[in-house]
């Protein structure tokens, strides 16, 4: 067990280290965690919303069972039947006490929804602002590789190279190159 514990412990400082070192990767692994987020919000919200209708189908089918037993309780009064009043009565308080246990259940689905629709919004706008500093570090990078281009082997190392400017050891090139020339004409002359 302690050396998968040392492994793991050596595997989150390296990543770690990496992670400093490359922090727009670490942007990119927070934007996907955000995005998991958000996902798993949705998903839940979708879960909800399901468990919202079936409550909302349960208190209306047990609504109509209070209303078929409450006059089931009336013609039974009626009839004069008192031994099917108490029991329809019994039914009808059972049906009473379940339907305000769907009641209180889709409360409290209801409080759910509205916190989950929160959370997803906020997650949303948090993973909004992350893309927008992710596009901002990756214009800051492409800068950076840009300017690196323009120095060390890829720069002129003289500034423009032209007719007019010429860097220090071209000139004294040129001027070796002339002087051989015109000693090879003397030579050349001279025969």
């Amino acid at each position: 067990m302690g050396l998968f514990e040392d492994l793991s412990k050596f595997l989150e400082t390296r990543l770690d280290e990496f992670l400093k070192a490359n922090p727009h990767l670490e942007l990119f692994g927070l934007e996907d965690q955000l995005r998991g987020q958000e996902q798993d919000a949705i998903k839940l919200l979708g879960d909800l919303k399901r468990r919202e209708q079936q409550l909302q189908d349960s208190i209306l089918a047990t609504a109509q069972d209070i209303q078929r037993w409450h006059d089931r309780i009336q013609n039974a009064q009626a009839a004069n039947r008192l031994d099917l009043v108490k029991a329809a009565q019994e039914r009808e308080a059972a049906l009473l006490r379940q339907g305000n246990q769907y009641w209180g259940q889709m409360k409290g689905v209801k409080d759910q929804i509205d916190q989950t629709r929160n959370l997803q919004k906020e997650i949303h706008d948090r993973r909004r602002e992350l893309k927008a500093k992710i596009a901002e570090t990756e214009a800051e990078r492409t800068a950076q590789r840009t300017t690196s281009w323009d120095t060390g082997w890829a720069k002129p190392p003289f500034g423009s190279v032209g007719k007019d400017s010429l860097d220090p050891l071209e000139k004294s090139f040129q001027q070796w190159e002339t002087e051989q020339e015109l000693e090879e004409l003397k030579r050349s002359m001279g025969r």
